[in-house]
């Protein structure tokens, strides 16, 4: 995958904006180590994700 392709995957697992070149935060699920992306807003208001390959669920 190139620089390009990967950027454009990267959305926010919460909301689903691109998060490219924002403050967000990058980390591996806790059950299946899947990268997950998340906006600075939804970390701040807590917003619930879920991992899109095991379906993990977190604040």
């Amino acid at each position: 995958m190139s620089t390009t392709d990967d950027r454009q995957t990267r959305s926010c697992v919460s909301c689903g904006i691109n998060i490219a070149g924002t403050n967000a935060a990058a980390f591996k699920c806790p059950e299946c180590g899947q990268q997950i992306y998340r906006c600075a807003k939804c970390r701040k208001q807590s917003n619930l994700y879920e991992c899109p390959d095991c379906g993990f669920m977190g604040p």
